[in-house]
């Protein structure tokens, strides 16, 4: 298979913001009229993605008419893909107030950290929004629990941030930083692993299987908003930060966070993690099994098959569809059902689930499923959750 390089890739510019930081902040301070909106930790995420280019080609959230397209079509107004509406609630009792101004600062715990110039203030019906992206009104669902429980008041419009969200751990890179770094290192082809959850063996047997044809690999895990039962990010971060410095080829190898909030959207979270991360510079991106996924909400193979839907030239970048890895006893070693001949008898498969019921009784994890040093972070971790 050939693979395509970074220099063949087609060139897309940064959705840039509509001022420097620099500027926005002066310019914020000097509208002491102009309305304020509080943004959740969510929408602080959001904010800082369509500021620093890595919800390209937005460039602001999203209007009425933007929205409605990405929820019949995954496609924008003008048919670029991008499949998740980007939208900012506020509260009703607020919608004049920012419909008659065009600017509006933005604020977190009554901070003042951006400002956004207004193009559209609109209703969205939280039902149907619910529906198109998570396939289901059932309040489980994470992502539709979020989306039912906000306003149904959105404004649109550009916006610039002057102050990052808190980020877990460091580097969390935008994509020009990343962009850069690649080609400080003439890497041409580049491969992104997505992750909100610690990484086991599995996961490392798939990253080593596509170092051994891309130039690079950017373990790039998502540092917003997640499920309360999710692993903290500063966790996570300790176990990606052990795992690169003992078993990966420093030289191969980078770990940057990816500064979005998970929406649990399954297939539409799918190809949305795919069309912003060629915003960074990757030519190749990693999707496994029930990628996005929550509960049984989709079936397994539904993030993969997805994107058949779509032409190479289309998303951008190239898919790496992944199959699920395992010990097998027989083989001695890592492998998935298309290297290995063994039954499942002889498989020993690295179930969340089961690692995490493990560690929290301070049970022992083989090593093939864990390496040592992440179960005793994780074990750390669970302690204190007793």
């Amino acid at each position: 298979m050939r693979v395509t390089s970074i220099a063949e890739q087609t060139t897309r510019t940064l959705s840039e913001p509509m001022l420097p930081p620099a500027i926005a902040r002066e310019l914020a301070f000097t509208l002491s009229h102009a309305p304020t909106v509080e943004l959740s930790a969510f929408a602080f995420y959001d904010a800082w993605c369509l500021s620093t280019g890595v919800y390209t080609p937005l460039n602001g959230f999203m209007t009425k008419e933007e929205t409605q397209a990405v929820l019949d079509s995954w496609r924008l107004p003008d048919g670029s893909v991008w499949p998740l509406p980007v939208t900012l609630p506020i509260e009703p009792e607020d919608a004049a107030r920012v419909q008659k101004s065009p600017w509006i600062r933005l604020t977190v715990q009554g901070r003042i950290v951006g400002i956004m110039q207004v193009t559209d203030v609109f209703w969205q019906d939280p039902e149907e929004e619910a529906l198109a992206v998570y396939g289901t009104y059932d309040e489980k669902h994470p992502g539709v629990f979020r989306t039912l429980a906000s306003s149904p008041v959105r404004a649109a419009g550009p916006v610039v941030l002057f102050q990052a969200p808190p980020f877990a751990f460091t580097p969390t890179w935008t994509p020009r930083q990343m962009q850069q770094e690649i080609r400080r290192r003439h890497w041409q082809t580049v491969a992104a692993f997505q992750t909100r959850n610690p990484l086991h063996r599995g996961h490392e047997y798939l990253h080593k299987v596509t170092l051994e044809w891309v130039d690079g690999l950017v373990i790039h895990p998502l540092v917003g908003e997640t499920k309360a039962d999710d692993i903290p990010a500063h966790i996570r971060g300790l176990v990606y930060e052990t795992l690169l410095t003992h078993y990966y080829p420093k030289d191969r190898v980078l770990l940057s966070g990816f500064p979005a909030s998970m929406r649990y959207a399954g297939p539409r979270e799918a190809v949305f993690h795919a069309v912003t991360r060629k915003n960074y510079g990757f030519t190749h991106f990693i999707v496994g099994r029930d990628h996005a996924g929550v509960g049984d909400f989709y079936d397994p193979r539904a993030s993969q098959s997805v994107f058949d839907q779509f032409s190479p030239e289309e998303i951008g970048i190239r898919i790496i569809s992944a199959e699920p890895a395992y010990y097998c006893r027989a083989c001695g070693q890592m492998a998935t059902r298309r290297t290995c001949p063994h039954g499942p008898t002889d498989h020993e498969s690295p179930s969340g689930t089961r690692v995490r019921r493990a560690l929290s009784q301070n049970q022992a994890v083989p090593d093939t499923i864990l390496r040592p040093e992440v179960a005793d972070i994780l074990r750390a971790y669970y302690r204190t959750q007793a």
